[in-house]
């Protein structure tokens, strides 16, 4: 009984890491999908740029659907290639944004170092 769980255990390990670069490659697909879908991203980024990060996400999924079982190094250069395409320019997109702006954050929202004007709490014994 032993010696079978110490056989499986580096195939559960492998198929473990599979499942999760597997799923990692979807997620960021998706996420990358729905992030230039929004509104407020989609007008800041350049109509050829937002044509080669669709590109790729269909790319990537057509992938994932006809290669169900590759191995979790497939899945991770898959992945690599992904992010290679799609971070540059969405960061190219965030810094370029003008001052009307704001940086690229919502006017309502707070900056992460300020203090704001929030509410003052008081410690209670």
């Amino acid at each position: 009984m032993v010696q079978d769980t110490e056989k499986y255990k580096s195939e559960d390990e492998e198929h473990k890491k599979k499942v999760e670069s597997k799923n990692a490659l979807k997620n960021y697909s998706y996420n990358m999908r729905n992030t230039i879908k929004d509104k407020k991203i989609a007008s800041k980024l350049l109509a050829e740029d937002k044509k080669k990060i669709e590109d790729a996400i269909d790319e990537a999924i057509q992938w994932l659907d006809s290669n169900q079982l590759a191995k979790a190094d497939e899945f991770d250069d898959k992945m690599k290639e992904l992010e290679s395409l799609c971070n540059p320019i969405i960061a190219k997109m965030y810094q370029g944004t003008g001052p009307d702006m704001a940086g690229g954050m919502d006017e309502d929202g707070p900056s992460a170092g300020s203090s704001g004007t929030g509410p003052k709490l008081e410690e209670v014994d």
